[in-house]
């Protein structure tokens, strides 16, 4: 059979919006979706399946859409969306996709923001019953929130074909949003999908304003008094051979292309249902001039009407148990039976042919599949808010029960089937959430005169039977067929939850609105258990795929993680530094010179500071500056060694730890008075540290009189390091006494350097000489410029650091730690006050395993290959062969580099029993090989510290 879905009139007298699908240029019509263009241009192959390349079309009409997903490359590219609900502009440029995407390579131009919003009720949902609900809690006065996801209001009145007061549902839905939207206590939210329903009422939502709004979407983070939730009902499909193909559809989804956007899906159709309202979907495709081939019911009793309907012949008692055609719906298979026992006793018979009925295989010729196994009452957000679900046997769906907190749900998400009674229920809902907020209810408004036909029960039909089920699929996005549901029974799985993980029926982006009842309902079948017996998966945000943008908001580059830069950068940008990123520092890595690359620019430098003077920019050292007349007592509580002994004008270098004893952070307190300090941290851990303070001040000892404040941005600070260090402090400051007896090691000085006040620190962490000299922040250019200038120095960066600190084995906390290392792995035990037992960490650090020999200590690793550079992170191993695994490994190397003055590599690295390994030699898997090293002290070089002395 030869055919073309085709554009049966103009869509709302819409203008006529060019796009481009996968090479192809196209038109379509103001109003479309990039699925309802699609249909009308004769696509029937949207996108492949990932696993088995199977084409798929488009088989729902909104957000439940399991198969056609896309990618947008123009204007910005965005993957994994579903044609279902891309609104069609001019310009636009996508393709299908194989069920997974490709992330943008360059940044996205467009602006996302986020609101807070509060309210008395939030209605989510604008079909019949949340207008409803909406209409009635703003006549108490309430503040309302109506969202709903679709472009217009109506839920599924544009959908059909049905009248409400007299005119077009969707006309009717449109007069009561304008409505709402003039009242002052209303926000009307279109194009936003609540996604999370959170605790406390707390929901969250993104709203899609378009290209050409100041923001592409917008996250509404609401906080509601009371919730409605009117979600509607998703309509479920039927597992039978070979339902992924194109041009199977649902059949409401096949009715709202018709009367929504004006498209018809196919010429000749087969409807497949097990419930009624599948003939109102073909009686609206048959008027709008789709030819009804045959109503296959899996029901025994047909409708009235007998064997016809409309025309059409009925088949009562009747199963489709295939699909003819490659890449799309060429005929039907239809069958009355009998039908083989799937594997296990099913809940309940397979329907068998009606007496009388057409036993036997009937193929016919039909482009199009309606599938109506009956309807899902859309509960995720009532799941997510902690309500329960109950199982309704007669409409064989689950419902909401009990809530635990302030919602309740209304029309057909708790399986209300007219809608006369979704109106009805939607305003007592709306009404009830109003009083409830603390509101008097308004004036009952005459409900809206509606057709209200009851629908007789649906008999529930989960699959059809066969003998092989390796095409019925369950989930057509996961591509998990019965087959792979009998899988997991047979190997034993007996939860849905773990059904579900086994075979990922669910997992995709539509979160399983197709997919997860009817999962369900195999299992029950093939268990042959009731299906309220299983109960449900768990429903977890978000309900419908979210971007990470929408997420980040404004919160993303600079506004993320902020750039901070030293007063210092613009020097080192103009000299050609590399920088990296250091607890949202720009530091300088290195300088390379015409032809370095890293390795050569990074030995030069340390060459320099190790035969000359070197200056590094170290202004993003955390600085805290605490005072108070207990302040001595805090740092004694938080430092493993005592800081209350420090005189003024000393420095110290002390190790902060964890409750648990671990080491937390280390760094420097200066004193520079009996009630003043200055600490400084490491750069990444600035914020924490201080934190770290507060915390115990303000929760544990909050009788302590002392004050933290930060200090960091207020100093720019220069390391000067190396033996000629001195001689250049001298040059620059003619004032100071800078020889070893007037500043000694380990204290401070206040004097002029450059003609700039400024305090000098004799620290060094590089094993040189080394002072660290502190001006204030709008004095640190011309401060680095005075040493630039001198002509003896060179300036390094973070990597050389790196190197010469490791030389020294100077830990770097983060690096040469995890969370398991005390100040005693690192060979700090001298630090570890023993005349005092409440420092944080003291108890932690007297526990058994904290004193056992086969800690992992602090070492240093010298390959046996001097030019072999080891790779942080890699293991070490006793043996020079590997086991079979798992291989027992005895640590990891931390830190790795190549030493300009070792003349060789070298690590540090944290072994088990390591300091008594000095000598031993052990192995590191490098590639397909182990490489062999020898363990030594982590102090590779000056030992005796001669040189930092100076």
């Amino acid at each position: 059979m030869t055919s073309q879905p085709f554009r049966r009139r103009d869509h709302q007298g819409g203008e006529t919006l060019r796009f481009r699908f996968d090479g192809r240029d196209l038109e379509g019509r103001g109003g479309d979706t990039l699925a309802s263009a699609l249909l009308a241009n004769g696509v029937r192959t949207v996108a492949r399946s990932a696993r088995l390349g199977r084409p798929r079309g488009v088989f729902a009409a909104w957000t439940e859409e399991p198969g056609a997903i896309v990618q947008i490359e123009h204007p910005f590219p965005e993957p994994m969306l579903q044609a279902t609900t891309v609104e069609l502009y001019d310009g636009l440029v996508a393709r299908g996709l194989p069920g997974k995407g490709r992330l943008a390579t360059g940044p996205d131009p467009a602006r996302y923001d986020g609101v807070y919003a509060h309210c008395d009720v939030l209605v989510v949902g604008a079909g019949p019953a949340g207008l409803a609900a909406a209409v009635a809690a703003a006549d108490s006065g309430a503040r309302v929130v109506l969202a709903d996801d679709r472009p217009t209001a109506g839920g599924s009145l544009p959908d059909t074909a049905e009248t409400v007061d007299g005119v077009p549902g969707a006309r009717w839905a449109a007069a009561v949003l304008a409505g709402l939207a003039a009242r002052p206590e209303v926000r009307v939210l279109g194009r936003t999908s609540v996604f999370g329903y959170y605790d406390d009422n707390y929901l969250v939502a993104v709203e899609r304003r378009g290209e050409r709004a100041s923001s592409r979407e917008r996250l509404w983070r609401i906080r509601a008094r009371r919730v409605v939730l009117a979600t509607g009902a998703h309509e479920r499909p039927i597992a039978f051979a070979g339902n992924d193909r194109p041009g199977v559809m649902l059949a409401g989804a096949a009715r709202a292309y018709v009367n929504r956007y004006g498209v018809l899906p196919g010429r000749r159709a087969v409807v497949f249902t097990a419930d009624d309202s599948a003939y109102a979907a073909a009686r609206d495709l048959a008027a709008a001039g789709v030819e009804i081939a045959a109503v296959v019911d899996a029901r025994r009793d047909a409708p009235p009407g007998g064997r016809s309907w409309q025309g059409a012949e009925v088949l009562a008692g009747h199963l489709v148990t295939g699909v003819g055609g490659r890449d799309g719906v060429r005929s039907v298979t239809v069958s009355g039976g009998p039908f083989p026992d799937p594997g296990g006793r099913p809940s309940g018979d397979p329907p068998g042919p009606r007496p009388g009925g057409l036993p036997g295989d009937r193929e016919i010729e039909a482009d199009l599949l309606l599938v109506s196994g009956g309807w899902n009452p859309v509960l995720h957000l009532f799941g997510q808010a902690g309500g329960e679900l109950r199982y309704d046997g007669a409409l064989g769906c689950h419902v909401p029960g009990a809530a635990r907190q302030a919602v309740e749900v209304a029309g057909a998400a708790r399986g209300i089937g007219t809608t006369a009674r979704c109106v009805e229920d939607g305003a007592g809902a709306g009404a009830r959430a109003a009083e409830a907020a603390g509101f008097r209810a308004g004036r009952r408004r005459p409900p809206p005169r509606t057709e209200d036909v009851p629908a007789p029960p649906a008999e529930h039909v989960w699959l059809v039977p066969a003998d092989d089920y390796r095409t019925h699929f369950v989930d057509l996005q996961r591509e998990v067929t019965v087959a792979d549901i009998m899988r997991a029974t047979g190997a034993g799985l007996r939860s849905l939850e773990h059904v579900k993980r086994y075979t990922t029926a669910g997992t995709a982006h539509d979160q399983g609105k197709t997919s997860g009842m009817l999962t369900g309902g195999v299992v029950a079948h093939i268990l042959g258990v009731e299906v309220g017996a299983l109960g449900t998966t768990t429903f977890r945000p978000p309900y419908t795929p979210v971007s990470f943008a929408a997420l980040a908001g404004r919160d993303r580059g600079a506004l993320h993680d902020p750039v901070r830069v030293t007063p210092l950068h613009g020097w080192h940008v103009a000299r050609g530094a590399v920088f990296e990123n250091v607890g949202q520092w720009k530091r300088p890595r290195y300088y390379p010179r015409p032809g370095e690359d890293m390795e050569a620019a990074v030995l030069r430098e340390c060459a320099a500071v190790r035969r000359g003077a070197g200056a590094m920019d170290a202004s993003t050292l955390g600085k805290i500056d605490i005072q108070g007349p207990d302040a001595a007592e805090l740092l004694d509580r938080l430092y493993v060694n005592m800081m209350s002994t420090l005189k003024v004008g000393s420095i110290r270098y002390g190790v902060m730890c964890r409750a648990d004893g671990t080491v937390f952070d280390d760094g420097t307190v200066i004193r520079l008075a009996e009630d003043r300090f200055l600490v400084t941290t490491t750069t990444g851990n600035a914020a924490a540290v201080l934190d770290w303070m507060e915390e115990w001040l303000q929760t544990e000892w909050p009788s302590l009189r002392a004050y933290c404040t930060s200090v960091t941005e207020q100093w720019a600070t220069v390391a000067l390091a190396g033996p000629g260090a001195r001689d250049v402090l001298a040059g620059l400051a003619p004032d100071l006494a800078v020889d070893r007896a007037a500043f000694p090691f380990m204290t401070w000085r206040e004097g002029r350097v450059a003609g700039v006040a400024a305090r000098v620190c004799r620290i060094s962490f590089s094993g040189e000489l080394a002072y660290e000299i502190n001006v204030g922040a709008w004095d640190g250019p011309a401060l680095w410029e005075a040493v630039q200038g001198s002509g003896a120095v060179t300036p390094y960066g973070t990597e050389a650091m790196h190197v010469l600190r490791a030389e020294k084995g100077y830990p770097i906390v983060g690096q040469d730690t995890d969370g398991t290392v005390t100040p005693a792995d690192l060979g700090m035990e001298r630090l570890m006050s023993k005349r005092r037992s409440d420092y944080v960490g003291r108890r932690s650090h007297a526990r058994a395993g904290d004193l056992r020999p086969d800690r992992k200590h602090l070492v240093g690793l010298l390959p046996v290959d001097p030019r072999l550079l080891l790779p942080e992170g890699a293991h070490l191993v006793a043996a020079d062969r590997l086991p079979e695994p798992p291989v027992p490994t005895l640590g990891h190397v931390t830190s790795s580099y190549r030493s300009a003055a070792l003349g060789r590599t070298f690590a540090l690295a944290l072994v088990s029993g390591g300091r008594r390994r000095a000598g031993e030699r052990l192995h590191v898997p490098v590639g397909t090989g182990l490489v062999p090293v020898t363990v030594t002290h982590p102090v590779l070089y000056d030992p005796e510290g001669a040189r930092r002395d100076g």
